[in-house]
C-alpha cells in the first residue's frame, strides 16, 4: 500500500514539475501535496513537522512571487503603477487566450498598454514590458528551482 502512495506522490510532483511550464497547473501546491500525501499514509516516518512547514514557505512564497513576478519586474525597470496594472491584467487575459505563449506576450504587452495609457512615451513603455518580461522570466527559473529542490529532497529523504 506504501507502495501505491509514494507512486501517487510522485505523479503529483511530476503534475507540479510540468506545472513550472504550464500556468494553468498549480506546480508547486501539487509538489508539496505528494509531500502531504506520503507523510500522511507513511505516519512522517521519512520527514516531519519541520520539513513540512519549511516547504509549505517555500511554496507558498513562490507561489506569491509567481503571481508578483511580472508585476515587480515592471516596477524594477522604472515602471509606473499603471504598467504594473496593465503587467498583471495583460498576464490574466493572456494566459485565458493563448496559455503559456499567452501569459509571456500578456505580461509584456500588458505593462506596455498600461504604461501609454498612464501618459508615458513609448521608449519607457517598451522598457516597462521588457521588465516585465524579464520578471516573468525570473519568477519561472525561481519555480523550476523550487520545484527540482523539493522533489529532490523528498527523494534523498525517502531513499536514506
Amino acid at each position: 500500500m506504501e507502495i501505491l502512495f509514494l507512486i501517487i506522490s510522485l505523479l503529483l510532483m511530476a503534475a507540479g514539475l510540468v506545472g513550472t511550464f504550464l500556468p494553468i497547473i498549480p506546480s508547486l501546491p501539487l509538489v508539496y501535496g505528494g509531500y502531504l500525501v506520503y507523510g500522511l499514509v507513511t505516519g512522517w516516518q521519512n520527514y516531519g513537522l519541520g520539513i513540512m512547514i519549511a516547504f509549505g514557505l517555500v511554496t507558498g512564497i513562490t507561489v506569491l512571487l509567481d503571481y508578483l513576478a511580472g508585476a515587480l519586474g515592471a516596477k524594477k525597470f522604472g515602471g509606473t503603477r499603471a504598467g504594473v496594472i496593465g503587467s498583471t491584467i495583460g498576464a490574466i487575459v493572456g494566459v485565458i487566450l493563448l496559455n503559456v505563449i499567452g501569459l509571456i506576450i500578456g505580461t509584456f504587452m500588458g505593462a506596455i498598454l498600461g504604461e501609454l495609457i498612464g501618459g508615458r512615451s513609448m521608449p519607457e513603455a517598451v522598457r516597462s514590458g521588457w521588465g516585465a518580461f524579464l520578471g516573468f522570466v525570473a519568477g519561472t527559473f525561481f519555480k523550476i528551482v523550487a520545484a527540482v529542490a523539493m522533489i529532490t529532497a523528498f527523494l534523498w529523504l525517502i531513499i536514506m
